[in-house]
């Protein structure tokens, strides 16, 4: 299960949002979210969270390309919202076989073949580091060192909201 929200940085401090990632399916539409979230260009933080297995980071302000952190690499590759985020940070060096097969005329004699199994996934998985990748100093300005960032674990997004000053309007959401 998943808990996604919207922290956005205001002239009158931080506003938070519930959001939904129904429609999410890349890291444009991600953005793209952000960004509708704040017309004014201010700094807005979408938190990603899986049952305490990762969580992910992903900073917009205004046309910047988004930073991101993601926790543990490996956990979040095998999940569909952290795949968007992996993907981005460490390139996908694995071929796209979606694109060929949808281009191909097949006549239903190949059914039965599972898509991909466990271990296909797990090892497509193996390929991502089981750590912290991306962008440790996301937070640095904002009151959170890389050395606090990385020291993270269970509740996470709560002790990072505690940090940002804005744990009132995180857990209003929640």
């Amino acid at each position: 299960m998943y808990f996604a929200a919207l922290l956005t940085l205001t002239e009158d401090g931080w506003v938070a949002s519930d959001t939904e990632l129904d429609d999410v399916e890349t890291l444009a539409d991600l953005t793209d979210l952000a960004r509708e979230a704040s017309p004014d260009a201010d700094t807005v933080l979408v938190f990603i969270e899986q049952e305490d297995a990762w969580f992910g980071i992903v900073r917009v302000e205004g046309e910047d390309d988004p930073r991101i952190f993601v926790s543990d690499g490996a956990a979040a590759a095998r999940s569909s919202y952290g795949e968007i985020l992996t993907k981005e940070l460490l390139g996908d060096d694995r071929a796209d076989d979606t694109a060929d097969l949808d281009a191909l005329d097949l006549d239903g004699t190949e059914d039965g073949e599972p898509d991909d199994t466990e271990e296909e996934t797990e090892a497509a998985a193996g390929t991502v580091p089981a750590a912290p990748v991306g962008d440790r100093l996301i937070l640095d300005d904002l009151g959170m060192s890389e050395k606090e960032l990385l020291a993270l674990d269970a509740d996470a997004l709560t002790e990072i909201a505690d940090a940002l000053g804005a744990s009132e309007m995180l857990e209003a959401v929640r």
